[in-house]
């Protein structure tokens, strides 16, 4: 008789909850940052070759992709910050004590907490980059 389960579990069987989709991004963003931080690392190259190259740095920039790059590292990074406090201040709860005993009949702070760093570094980075074009078209930021 054929068994159409899987030998293992499989993702199709799990319901994706938001610890799973913040551990996927945590690994995504540290991936991000890595390539940003070869683009920026180009750009301070570039600006330390002469006008030429920065040139060519800067037409890059202010490209459709080069914007993109940036908006995404610049996401990475603050979500992957704000990611590693939430994992930080759920390690010290864990270490005090304090979630010990998980209520299985709800859902976990972690869900909720989870949600917000989403938002948050979501939020941070808009405000990041508002900043960043009230600065560079004159404004006093």
């Amino acid at each position: 008789m054929h068994n159409p389960r899987p030998i293992s579990p499989h993702l199709g069987i799990y319901r994706w909850r938001i610890n799973m989709v913040q551990s996927s991004l945590h690994r995504l963003t540290g991936l991000l940052l890595s390539a940003g931080a070869v683009v920026f690392t180009w750009g301070l190259i570039a600006a330390a070759s002469g006008p030429h190259g920065w040139q060519l740095f800067a037409e890059f920039s202010g490209s459709a992709i080069g914007l993109v790059v940036w908006f995404a590292w610049i996401w990475a990074l603050l979500f992957h910050l704000c990611n590693g406090i939430q994992h930080l201040l759920h390690s010290l709860a864990w270490d005090y004590g304090q979630q010990a005993m998980r209520d299985r009949t709800k859902n976990p702070s972690y869900w909720t907490t989870g949600w917000v760093v989403v938002g948050v570094s979501t939020v941070l980075t808009v405000l990041v980059w508002v900043l960043l074009v009230i600065r560079l078209t004159g404004g006093a930021a």
